[in-house]
């Protein structure tokens, strides 16, 4: 079966850290492009970060920029994202997502035809 799932979520407290993994299986992420989305209660989905389909092109939300980092294993068929400094402000359920090379706006959600279910992410005191 198709699926792509996140993991390694949970409770972290400010300033601490968590690595995200989104796994795929029954496809191969080595020819797509994937990004990480997030959302908070009552608020829209916003992309997080982005890895082309090479691996080596990288996009962040400002609001993470040089506090996230987002990777990719081949072998492993994963996707990771490193997540450090959080806030309260990152408390949000992130999705990973893949879509096709594409010239277009990387933060357009609606261009990704694969997501997962989501993982919880809070960030509290």
């Amino acid at each position: 079966q198709v699926q792509l799932v996140e993991s390694g979520g949970g409770l972290v407290q400010p300033g601490g850290s968590l690595r995200l993994s989104c796994a795929a299986s029954g496809f191969s992420l080595g020819y797509l492009a994937i990004g990480w989305f997030r959302q908070a209660p009552g608020k829209e989905r916003e992309g997080v970060a982005y890895i082309a389909t090479g691996g080596g092109q990288t996009y962040y939300a400002e609001s993470v920029k040089d506090r996230f980092t987002i990777s990719k294993d081949n072998a492993a068929n994963t996707v990771y994202l490193q997540m450090n400094s959080l806030q309260p402000e990152d408390t949000a359920v992130y999705y990973c997502a893949t879509r096709r090379p594409y010239g277009g706006d990387w933060l357009a959600s609606e261009t990704y035809t694969r997501w997962g279910q989501g993982t919880q992410v809070t960030v509290s005191s």
